[in-house]
């Protein structure tokens, strides 16, 4: 009777799913083709930049590679991240959405991937290409996640909002680099990621509740574990001033406070785990959640601090802690919890859980602090590069098999 309970409740979020005949399981759902696909990008993209940055290979990226080499870790990965999010979550949040899947799923999945190819051959193809790919990629996102958007209640609108947001920013990007806009392609991608960080802060409230809270339902935990909406509200502004400010006036020494602030409204995020009754701060997830908010804090004080401080100069340095560190565990976690809840299982944690996390962290500490260890800055770099890779290689041998089969439990999907 419990097991019957149970597969009730898991078929709620598939009642509207599609009736189509004969659909493999790596398209049954939304996440399936992206994750397949990713893990590998991430291995293959990361050698790449390791080539193109120590000359092997030579890629002129319409000579300015590092603006690119930028643009494509945020955005590239960005797209297939949110998508894999948004087909995932969203018609579990709206019951009566059609879940994403079959013919459908692969030639929006073709769209990425051409996408990439075209971001690798830019120096063949063109900007004009690569822009209205990617722009494509990225306002399908936004039409998927219109009733978000058109939700009476808004309870999930901010996501479509700060989508549409993003939108505008690679529109602007892609609008410098044509020569529309004047304004320098870096400095545009800068606001960028700040978007981005708001757009992560706002989906990690949402993977908190549903992971947290499975986690303690499989243990047996009797509490809640609420995430707080006015502590992620206030991360979510200071990031936003920060930006702005940024921006606006990059050497302005308010901007060093600013970023400090950032890190504190951030770091409060971790304060939701500590419950009133039970505790759930020796629960391994927690472990794995936790450090994607330290990162991204300590990216955003080491940020300030570098600002406030005349004899530094490593605050590019110092980002990696957001978008290595922060990004990159967000979207590890996110790979993870799904892997393992929308494939029928439970949520689990082992060796692979425990060094793929491990790696994330020590790669962001190779690579963000560098401006303390200058004399090994050739080792560092290289390093960092490799031991990032490791985490997608463990996932491939962990999840791969989960990704191209049914769910264990015999629900579509």
């Amino acid at each position: 009777m419990e097991n019957q309970e149970q597969k009730l409740h898991a078929t709620n979020h598939y009642l509207y799913y599609p009736d189509e005949k004969n659909v493999p399981p790596y398209l049954a759902y939304g996440f399936r083709p992206v994750f397949l696909l990713l893990a590998p990008y991430m291995i293959i993209s990361m050698i790449l930049w390791g080539l193109v940055w120590s000359g092997v290979i030579n890629i002129p990226f319409m000579n300015d590679t590092l603006t690119w080499h930028v643009y494509e870790m945020l955005f590239g990965i960005l797209t297939a991240g949110v998508m894999a999010f948004l087909t995932t979550g969203l018609p579990e949040l709206f019951p009566g959405m059609v879940p994403f899947i079959g013919k459908r799923l692969w030639w929006i999945m073709v769209l990425w991937v051409a996408g990439r190819l075209s971001f690798w051959t830019i120096d063949i193809t063109g900007i004009w290409l690569t822009a209205i790919l990617n722009l494509a990629m990225l306002g399908w996102l936004i039409w998927f996640a219109k009733d978000a958007v058109l939700d009476r209640l808004q309870r999930h609108a901010s996501l479509g909002y700060v989508l549409v947001t993003i939108f505008a920013i690679e529109v602007w990007f892609f609008g410098s680099k044509l020569g529309f806009a004047q304004t320098d392609g870096m400095e545009i991608l800068k606001v960028a990621l700040g978007f981005i960080v708001v757009l992560i802060l706002l989906a990690m409230r949402r993977v908190n509740m549903e992971a947290v809270n499975e986690l303690m339902e499989d243990k047996g935990i009797d509490d809640i574990y609420i995430s707080r909406p006015p502590v992620t509200n206030l991360a979510v502004f200071t990031v936003i001033i920060f930006t702005i400010i940024e921006f606006l006036y990059p050497t302005n020494s308010a901007l060093g406070w600013i970023g400090l602030a950032c890190g504190a409204s951030i770091l409060a995020i971790t304060g939701d785990y500590i419950l009133k009754d039970k505790n759930i701060l020796n629960q391994p997830y927690i472990w794995y959640l936790a450090p994607i908010f330290i990162m991204l804090a300590a990216g955003y004080a080491l940020m300030g601090w570098d600002i406030l401080n005349d004899g530094s100069f490593g605050i590019n340095h110092f980002r990696h802690f957001i978008t290595s560190g922060g990004l990159g565990l967000a979207y590890l976690m996110i790979m993870i919890i799904i892997g393992w809840i929308h494939t029928g299982r439970h949520l689990t944690s082992n060796i692979y859980t425990h060094l793929m996390v491990l790696f994330i962290i020590a790669a962001t500490l190779m690579r963000g602090l560098i401006p303390f260890f200058e004399e090994y800055i050739s080792e560092l770099y290289l390093w960092s590069a490799i031991v990032w890779t490791v985490p997608f290689m463990l996932y491939i041998k962990v999840f791969f098999g989960f990704l191209i089969s049914p769910r264990v439990d015999g629900i579509k999907g």
